[in-house]
């Protein structure tokens, strides 16, 4: 590590290989269980394998990392020289995840700041690279974390899937709400709500609902410096063609990064979400 202040992420963040490098941040990967296998996501299973296996009704579902592959990574960053360790994570609404670096920041050998994120993909991203930035200026362990927060706080996000089924299966939703979401066979619009997925709205067409997206997106990001992030599972021409809108309608973009999100989060949304993270700096 090359600072102070080590930061440590989940695989559900999905930051470019690129950013991860630069900023030395470390991923502990989540586990996806496909037809009673269980893969480590990013490297053992990714979006495509989960869609196909979600087409063909297989079972698919997800854990999360053991505290002990959180402790092994602290203990890995303070043998390479950090002395705290700010370590960002999925919504606990949404994952043990967090729970689990909280187990292992106790036998940590240096200091461990575990930051729910409430939020997850670029939300979550976002955040980790807040995070990484105010560690490479040399603020200390609990600045770091408190920036962490705030950016995470500050992040919405949007999305539409085609069917709840998968969010409800998962537990991610709940029935009546997925019931509702589901009727008269209208495309659900969600959003995160305190780091819960819920309903937002409901659109007659999936051209709408995409449309309604860009809607939100916009309203959101006002004339503020924002981050954006458009994420997908498998609806890749979309997703770049929301991308070039919200690119030249939003007055002060920065960052717009267009990502699928991984096999953890494919597995619970299916295939052809659509979302827009957008993250006020």
């Amino acid at each position: 590590m090359g600072r102070d202040v080590a930061i440590v992420t989940d695989s559900t963040a999905y930051i470019d290989d690129g950013r991860m490098s630069e900023h030395d941040i470390v991923v502990v990967p989540l586990q996806v269980v496909v037809d009673g296998r269980s893969l480590e996501e990013g490297t053992a299973v990714g979006p495509r394998e989960v869609a196909d296996a979600l087409r063909r009704r297989v079972r698919v579902s997800t854990s999360r990392p053991s505290p002990r592959a959180f402790l092994d990574a602290y203990e890995t960053a303070a043998t390479s020289g950090a002395v705290g360790i700010v370590s960002v994570h999925i919504s606990g609404h949404l994952s043990g995840t967090a729970d689990a670096a909280r187990l292992a920041a106790r036998e940590a050998p240096v200091p461990v700041e575990v930051v729910d994120s409430h939020s997850l993909g670029m939300g979550l991203g976002f955040a980790v690279l807040a995070a990484a930035d105010a560690a490479d200026r040399g603020l200390p362990v609990d600045e770091v974390a408190e920036v962490a927060r705030v950016r995470a706080q500050r992040s919405s996000a949007f999305f539409y899937v085609d069917t709840l089924d998968h969010l409800r299966r998962g537990g991610r939703i709940g029935a009546a709400e997925a019931l509702l979401g589901t009727a008269l066979a209208v495309k659900p619009l969600l959003h995160l709500d305190q780091g819960q997925i819920k309903p937002l709205e409901k659109v007659r067409t999936s051209s709408r609902a995409v449309a309604r997206l860009e809607d939100l997106a916009l309203e959101r990001a006002g004339r503020a410096r924002v981050d954006m992030a458009v994420h997908h599972l498998d609806n890749a021409a979309r997703a770049a063609a929301l991308a070039a809108r919200l690119e030249a309608r939003v007055p002060a973009l920065g960052q717009l990064v267009v990502a699928e999100v991984g096999a953890v989060i494919g597995a619970h949304v299916g295939p052809g979400l659509l979302a827009v993270v957008v993250s006020p700096r």
